[in-house]
């Protein structure tokens, strides 16, 4: 069962849109786009239920099912969907506090493993650089994380120290699928660097 609730309120005005939609089987589907990271956002969309995942979890609400992606399992942990009426109308808003750094473990997938050491230990010692480093692919055959630096790591004269003795060791460390990672950044680029 995942820690996400669908308010009575919220049920409501869902149904009442689902009402009025052509199709008789008209669902939504719950997940997160870019899960933990911080372009991370919560989304609801329409759902046939054939389009349905056969991994989603499904729950039941009132004159609908909420397919629940299963990625987005952890990090839709204490979300919310809630429905309040204003003067305008009314707003429907998803608060996902984990959507972000969502709770990974070791059966997590591998992406959102990295992505965890990246955004929880990693980028916050290079933000005092005014720099951060993204996963771009995994070449899993491998075990190789495939990275991009921006801000003040591209065209950084240290980068390749940062990479190869905090990115890379930190990784390796902490995600034993990896072993090794690439930079493809383009550090010509030495406007913002912080080392030049």
């Amino acid at each position: 069962m995942t820690g996400l609730t669908i308010t009575e309120s919220a049920q409501g005005y869902i149904a009442e849109l689902l009402s009025k939609q052509d199709e008789d089987s008209m669902h939504i589907r719950v997940f997160v786009a870019d899960p933990g990271t911080p372009r991370a956002e919560s989304c609801v969309a329409y759902c046939r239920a054939e389009d349905a995942e056969p991994d989603d979890l499904v729950i039941a609400c009132e004159g609908f099912n909420a397919y629940v992606e299963a990625r987005s399992l952890p990090f839709l942990d204490e979300a919310l969907i809630d429905y309040a009426k204003d003067r305008f109308g009314g707003q429907l808003t998803i608060k996902a506090p984990n959507a972000k750094i969502g709770k990974v473990d070791d059966s997590s997938p591998l992406e959102d493993r990295i992505n965890y050491v990246l955004y929880t230990e990693i980028n916050p010692g290079l933000a005092a650089h005014g720099g951060e480093v993204s996963l771009v692919e995994i070449i899993e055959g491998e075990g190789i994380a495939v990275l991009q630096f921006g801000g003040g790591c591209q065209g950084c004269g240290m980068v390749d120290a940062t990479l190869k003795h905090g990115v890379e060791r930190t990784l390796v460390e902490q995600v034993p699928e990896i072993r090794a990672v690439r930079d493809v950044t383009d550090h010509s680029m030495r406007e913002n660097a912080y080392y030049t």
